[in-house]
């Protein structure tokens, strides 16, 4: 036979000497500091990087993704590709659920029909379109198969495995989460805390930390204090570019500091009237200080970068970028478009109306709020009348920019593992997390074809294609690449190995 094997398509290239602290002291609950509070814990549905943290503590994958961003075995022991189009896993023997109960084929294939119902909702269900079919062929055995060949799927099937049974029987894993992984729920204190304990039917090495409980402290200095207090064991990104340095520079910790797998961007709402139009969107861009924002806000822990293709990844292309600031072109552009200062108020107007727009991010991240702050104030030097518009993340992305009441946005995208994970779903028409009402067929049919080539280069063409006309039309400005930053009490009694994607195993004496 064959084989065929699917490309782990590791979209960074990523070199990690690993963190690693020597046992100090006897203990068994480490103390992590997270900034929101998780809005679910069923792996199919979550949002927020606390959610997927900790669901990946819970539940256990197919395959796990190493540090490297390699896919490696984890319930799955094995797999085999004999078509393009094909893929079969063979399961670890005597899997079970933290309750006991038996981990078999048919709990995979509910996980991954229940995540393509379009009824359920799954914010990654993009992800996993070109499944056509997942069969339990028996207790072990699972194929996929696919309208497509489809490069980046190990990337995507570390989704936590849920079970058929505990959700079909009533259980609610939203709130009490029945999964494979090191860790099981103990408690959950809306908006304060999560406590976890070591999953005694867990079928890997059992953790060398038996409880983890996430702090949820909103503010980063706040949480950063609370670390330098004793408070926590763990902190890691997001984190103020002040408290980085400080924490850094202290022997008290130790700390992993690297490229991250993240972009902070401004998300247009292309289907607000005002920003319909690329060239609007390309003038309000011209007005986005990438510098000042990315070296003295952040203060240098994130990298300024001019595209949708990370300058770590094997897409990248140097030549392609988006408009740079420039303020006095940005004006000359608006009045191409009709708007100029009539009246001598300082703000543009056209057609008897003031050039308005909001700008809006979230509080929890002090950072993010200063730069909306500086962004308001070079848009209305420039004639923009610029309101900002903050509130709290539950209330910002799920009621506001997943609804599509933005104007400009200010977000960021984490865990990108391949460009299909940062373009697709949020750039292809309808995506399921297009929130800005994005549509080009041409970026469409770029995109399916990045992800169902398995030839590498003939990708990075694809993706490069996107970017390109991406660049001009601006649904997204990428204002910088993220950096990941992680840090630990020097006395913990594990080896801590950090991950660029921010996944707490390594914490707990697991690889990821």
């Amino acid at each position: 036979m064959k084989a065929f094997l699917l490309s782990t398509t590791a979209a960074f290239a990523v070199t990690l000497a690993p963190a690693t602290a020597l046992v100090a002291q006897e203990t068994d609950t480490i103390v992590i500091g997270t900034d929101v509070d998780a809005g679910t814990l069923d792996p199919r549905l979550t949002r927020d990087t606390t959610a997927s943290r900790t669901a990946n503590l819970i539940y256990s994958g197919l395959v796990e993704i190493a540090p490297n961003l390699e896919a490696v075995p984890e319930l799955a022991e094995s797999w085999e590709s004999p078509d393009p189009q094909t893929i079969i896993f063979t399961l670890r023997p005597d899997l079970t659920f933290s309750d006991g109960s038996p981990l078999t084929a048919e709990d995979v294939v509910f996980t991954y029909e229940t995540i393509l119902d379009p009824d359920f909702n799954a914010p990654q269900r993009a992800l996993y379109t070109p499944i056509e079919s997942i069969e339990a062929v028996d207790e072990r055995t699972v194929q996929f198969n696919l309208s497509a060949p489809y490069a980046p799927l190990l990337s995507y099937l570390d989704m936590g495995i849920v079970s058929k049974a505990a959700v079909e029987g009533g259980t609610d894993i939203a709130l009490e989460p029945i999964g494979a992984g090191p860790m099981q729920l103990v408690a959950w204190n809306s908006g304060s805390d999560i406590q976890l304990e070591a999953n005694e039917n867990y079928w890997g090495t059992a953790p060398e930390i038996e409880n983890i409980t996430l702090q949820i402290i909103g503010d980063n200095s706040a949480r950063a204090q609370a670390f330098e207090a004793g408070d926590l064991d763990i902190v890691q990104s997001p984190l103020s570019p002040q408290d980085i340095e400080r924490l850094a520079a202290d022997d008290r910790f130790g700390n992993a500091i690297m490229a991250g797998l993240g972009v902070t961007y401004l998300n247009f709402n292309v289907s607000d009237p005002l920003l319909s139009d690329p060239e609007m969107r390309q003038a309000f861009a011209m007005l986005v200080d990438q510098d000042t924002i990315v070296n003295q806000i952040y203060q240098g822990v994130d990298e300024v970068t001019n595209s949708v293709l990370l300058p770590t990844s094997w897409a990248y292309d140097e030549a392609i970028s988006q408009p740079l600031f420039d303020p006095a072109a940005a004006v000359e552009k608006f009045a191409e478009l009709g708007w100029t200062d009539t009246n001598g108020d300082g703000i543009l107007d056209k057609d008897g109306d003031p050039l308005r727009v909001v700008l809006s991010t979230h509080s929890e991240d002090p950072n993010r709020v200063q730069s909306v702050e500086y962004l308001q104030a070079v848009f209305q030097s420039a004639g923009v009348d610029a309101e900002i518009q903050i509130s709290d993340w539950p209330s910002f992305s799920t009621n506001y920019v997943q609804q599509g009441q933005h104007q400009i946005a200010l977000l960021g995208w984490l865990n990108l593992v391949d460009p299909d994970r940062l373009l697709y779903a949020q750039l292809t028409t309808g995506g399921s997390t297009n929130w800005g009402g994005y549509s080009n067929p041409e970026v469409d049919a770029l995109l399916d074809a990045g992800r169902s080539s398995l030839d590498q280069a003939d990708r990075a063409q694809a993706y490069r294609g996107a970017a390109e006309i991406l660049a001009e039309e601006l649904p997204y400005y990428i204002i910088s690449a993220q950096g990941y930053q992680l840090f630990y009490a020097s006395d913990l009694p594990v080896e801590v190995e950090a991950n660029p994607r921010g996944t707490l195993r390594g914490v707990i004496g697991l690889s990821d």
